[in-house]
């Protein structure tokens, strides 16, 4: 018996995938034409390989995961363990991978849990400033006024209103 060939069923989903198949390829030759022109700045990041190659991990920090890892130093499973300071973990909560000796930890000031440095890094680049274990906050509040002061200065915007600070004094 069989299936008429002229079936919309049958029709559809080939047209489908024949329009997908070629707005995939019109959308490669758009990112190439991009590239060979130079204007790759309007390409959103990370849209393909050669994005993922180029982007450098400096530039994606936000200035608040920046100053919260001055404030985490990281230092080794093995210095932690040696150090005896309270509560030691045997596996990061992250990634579910027990610690090495040799393991770069990050411990947080506030609650004291530790992860690997690689898998809090990546939970700080998405902009969060909670434990990812307690979510009790990244920055201890003796330190609160000090990180909001260097986050601010670091976001230029002091430097801003200080240009128009002079058209305040005549209000």
């Amino acid at each position: 018996m069989g299936f008429p060939a002229g079936y919309t069923e049958v029709l559809l989903p080939k047209l489908l995938l024949t329009t997908l198949s070629l707005l995939g390829s019109l959308h490669k030759l758009i990112l190439s034409l991009l590239r060979l022109l130079g204007l790759s700045c309007f390409m959103e990041p990370g849209i393909d390989e050669f994005d993922q190659a180029e982007a450098s991990p400096i530039q994606s920090l936000s200035s608040a995961a920046s100053l919260i890892r001055e404030m985490l130093p990281a230092l080794t499973y093995a210095e932690i363990v040696a150090s005896k300071c309270g509560y030691e973990a045997e596996s990061c909560a992250v990634c579910l991978y027990e610690f090495e000796e040799e393991d770069e930890i990050r411990r947080m000031r506030n609650c004291r849990h530790m992860f690997h440095k690689s898998c809090v890094d990546r939970w700080m680049d998405h902009d969060r400033k909670t434990c990812p274990l307690c979510r009790k906050p990244l920055v201890p509040d003796e330190l609160q006024e000090d990180f909001n002061e260097k986050l601010w200065a670091a976001s230029g915007i002091p430097d801003f209103y200080s240009e128009y600070s002079h058209v305040t004094n005549f209000l």
